[in-house]
This record gives structure tokens, C-alpha cells and sequence, in this order.
């Protein structure tokens, strides 16, 4: 799987966790030149905490476009260190 923006693939992994309807790409699958880590967050009920991520390619910015729960609680064990995108972003084979 493809994370894309702005016509750049930002991450790339065979190893995709999909949680409701979005594929979290492994934190070490992202390209982090192009990731600046944001003061944004928000919590799910069930996942726990979310941090965010702006992508900037090209000097095109997407703000708080990728997100990832760093300690999930343990119903969501399997996203942690990963990284889900929208705000602009694709996802391809």
C-alpha cells in the first residue's frame, strides 16, 4: 500500500493494519522528511490518545494529516507505532 500526496508517496508498507475502514502504515514505513509532528490530538473511546502529523511536499502543506496512537489501549494493541492518513492523502495498491 501507497500513502500519496501531492503526486509523492509519503509511506509505503506489504504490512498494512486496516482499523475501521483506514490502513495504518508502520512508522518506520513513512518518509519523515516530509512529516512535522503537530500539537494536535484527539481520543477515541476505544484506541486511546492520537497524535498528528502535517506533510508538507513541495511546499504544499496538509496539517494534522496523518495520526497515530502511540500507546493505544489494549483493544487497539495492533496500531501502535503506526501511522493512518486523510486531509488530501490517498491510499493505493
Amino acid at each position: 500500500m501507497k500513502a500519496i500526496f501531492n503526486k509523492t508517496v509519503v509511506a509505503q508498507s506489504e504490512h498494512t493494519v486496516v482499523v475501521e475502514g483506514n490502513h495504518y502504515f508502520p512508522l518506520e514505513s513513512i518518509n519523515s522528511d516530509y512529516f512535522t509532528e503537530t500539537i494536535h490530538n484527539t481520543t477515541c473511546p476505544w484506541k486511546g490518545e492520537a497524535s498528528y502529523y502535517s506533510i508538507k511536499v513541495n511546499d504544499e502543506i496538509s496539517e494534522n494529516a496523518g495520526w497515530s496512537y502511540k500507546n493505544p489501549k489494549e483493544a487497539a494493541k495492533e496500531i501502535k507505532n503506526h501511522v493512518a492518513f486523510w486531509k488530501n492523502v490517498t491510499i493505493e495498491k
